[in-house]
């Protein structure tokens, strides 16, 4: 209801029970930084060329039977990683006492496939499930999928705990969501096929977004006032951007993708305890008509703060409650208003995944790599906090995204050889879309009723991973034109940013319990 938070003034802002909700929820974000882009190291490919057996061959031959080609001057030699040398003919020269190169001219000699698998580099990894399953050559196709099928199971997690979370409560979902993500990233380990494993790497997606989603519609309507806008745009984001500092770092340390999923499965079981002390949201007890549990908590909290309640609180609730009366993502499009609101954030979602999922590796290393792309997400929502709280919510989408999808467009500007240049400005592009996708997580919050809220935020969620699941074939377009992903994103940056012009104003407004409210 509009009265909410004036109804419940006496608690304060900042007492012992809103500090418990606050760090709690934003500890359980962190093993959602952990899991969100393991991918990125799951999945990576080692170097790797055919594997030669130990057989009888001179020094010179075993060096010589993997072929190598010159594609072009730029790009230098390189080995051939799907084929060697046939092994018969290369062992008969090597008895004949001939050598490469002086004796034989190895254009001529036959290749075959690399029969024997293949002999990957431990140099960066000591093994991924590339190197575990031989994704490479006419299996390579399945490395990029891995991923696609990790978000879709992401995607379909956050549609449904959405409307799970709207209709059973926000609580038990972000238990259920967090123990699905973290028990079967660890049977991960045991997978004994790469078809096995990307069953249970979808399931586990199933999950990971989800509890984020939950947790955060859970402390939006639990905390008010200032602390409620800075646990949205600031609290429970760097949560999830020390977990995604710290996944390069598990990474760095734990090179066996085993070793790796172990860590960041364990991490997430661990917290599942600390959920017990956190309540149910008593806006979504309020909304389903149950308000005495809802004074339960409140005066739970009263006692916790040192305060003392009213006798009642929630006095003429019943009169406006409609315990019976469930809403799904259909009401989402029932009315102009709504379906305006909801086309434009589906928009923005999906302009920060393709982003995110789209910036290039900025060094050779790719533990620095991904930790710089992960540290650009601090200052982001660090902008987002101090914007959200002394800035009207649609003017600060507007300028952030426009920040984004101007530097992406100048990316193709910049010489090749001014290559931190380069980077600069694919971070500033990162900043900008970051900060504003973090803007519109709180803004779906603040637009949609109590009702339709974890609902709303889950299919917004939804749609965003649609673009993490193309993001892999975006990433493709640079063969054919180098800055095609960069245009591409800065395009949806920018037609996002002309759609909040279209947004209504929540800046300062009471969060609205129903649809008519809302529309109000």
């Amino acid at each position: 209801m509009n009265d909410y938070d004036k109804i419940t003034a006496f608690l304060g802002q900042w007492g012992r029970f809103q500090q418990i909700v606050f760090f709690l929820l934003c500890a359980s974000s962190v093993p959602n930084g952990f899991a969100a882009f393991s991918v990125v190291f799951l999945t990576d490919i080692p170097n790797h060329h055919c594997l030669v057996p130990e057989v009888n061959l001179t020094q010179d031959w075993r060096n010589a039977i993997i072929p190598i080609e010159v594609m072009n001057l730029r790009d230098g030699p390189h080995i051939l990683i799907c084929s060697r040398y046939r092994l018969d003919v290369v062992r008969n020269l090597s008895a004949q006492g001939l050598f490469p190169d002086r004796d034989v001219n190895l254009t001529d000699l036959e290749h075959e496939s690399c029969v024997n698998g293949w002999s990957y580099s431990r140099d960066i990894y000591q093994s991924t499930i590339v190197s575990e399953f031989d994704l490479v050559c006419s299996d390579q196709w399945k490395q990029p999928f891995t991923s696609t099928v990790y978000f879709l199971g992401v995607l379909i997690g956050s549609f449904i705990s959405g409307q799970l979370s709207d209709r059973f409560g926000r609580k038990p979902v972000v238990f259920a969501t967090m123990a699905v993500q973290n028990f079967f990233l660890f049977v991960l380990i045991f997978s004994p096929s790469w078809t096995v494993f990307s069953i249970l790497l979808f399931t586990s997606g199933l999950g990971q977004i989800s509890n984020y989603v939950a947790a955060f519609v859970l402390g939006t309507e639990i905390l008010t006032g200032n602390v409620r806008v800075m646990f949205s745009s600031l609290g429970v984001c760097l949560g999830y951007a020390v977990g995604y500092m710290t996944l390069p770092l598990l990474a760095y340390f734990l090179r066996d993708w085993k070793s790796l999923l172990l860590a960041i499965s364990l991490s997430g079981l661990l917290y599942l305890p600390l959920l017990w002390f956190i309540p149910e949201s008593p806006l979504w007890l309020l909304s389903q008509g149950r308000v005495k549990e809802t004074e339960t908590i409140v005066r739970k909290a009263a006692k916790m703060n040192k305060v003392e309640a009213p006798q009642v609180i929630f006095d003429d609730y019943s009169v406006h409650a409609h315990p019976r009366q469930h809403h799904n993502v259909f009401d989402l499009l029932r009315t102009k208003n709504i379906r305006n609101m909801t086309v434009i954030l589906f928009t923005l979602n999906t302009g920060y995944f393709v982003l995110s999922l789209n910036t290039s590796r900025l060094h050779a290393n790719p533990y620095l790599s991904c930790f710089i792309s992960a540290a650009v997400e601090v200052p982001a929502y660090i902008s987002n906090w101090l914007a959200l709280r002394y800035l009207p919510r649609r003017l600060s989408a507007i300028c952030v995204l426009l920040l984004g999808g101007v530097s992406l467009y100048f990316i193709q500007l910049v010489p090749e050889s001014k290559l931190y240049l380069s980077v600069g400005l694919e971070m500033l592009g990162k900043f900008g879309i970051s900060t504003g996708m973090a803007l519109m997580y709180l803004y779906t919050a603040e637009l949609y009723p109590t009702v339709l809220r974890s609902t709303a935020t889950g299919t917004c969620s939804t749609v965003s991973r649609l673009g993490s699941c193309i993001a892999p074939s975006l990433i493709h377009l640079s063969e054919n034109f180098k800055y095609l992903p960069y245009i591409t994103v800065g395009t949806l940056a920018v037609i996002s940013a002309f759609a909040a012009f279209f947004l209504p104003e929540t800046f300062g407004q009471p969060l609205p319990p129903t649809i008519q409210q809302m529309q109000r």
